[in-house]
């Protein structure tokens, strides 16, 4: 089992950054596959981005392709989003889960462990 908790959140105004942290607790961190979600006020968890176990492969949601980046430190147990250029449709509590697979996938219930979410607020 894995505990995950995400640090970073806060209030930008538009066009700004912010990086977003996820450490995980366990010694077999990068055996998993590890994805950002997000969720708005009103409407459903989605995906954002996500990153195979030793980081090879990443994959992202069209809304953010180009301005988040997902990478991950294993010897840290941490792993990371990057987000330039925010929007204020950005605006939601983000979540950093992990999959015990092998495959990168993106939907929710492809994940196993989640955070508790940090919040993302994003002015105009």
């Amino acid at each position: 089992q894995v505990q995950l908790v995400e640090s970073g959140g806060g209030s930008v105004q538009a066009g700004g950054s912010l990086r977003l942290s996820c450490a995980a607790s366990g010694r077999t961190f990068s055996s998993y596959v590890m994805g950002w979600f997000r969720q708005a006020p009103g409407k459903e968890r989605e995906f954002v981005a996500a990153i195979s176990n030793r980081g090879g492969m990443t994959n992202y949601a069209n809304s953010v392709k180009g301005r988040f980046t997902i990478s991950r430190d294993n010897a840290k147990n941490t792993v990371y989003l990057h987000m330039n250029s925010l929007k204020p449709e950005d605006t939601a509590v983000y979540y950093c889960a992990a999959d015990r697979g092998i495959v990168v996938l993106i939907t929710v219930a492809a994940y196993d462990y989640w955070g508790q979410g940090t919040q993302v607020t994003v002015s105009s």
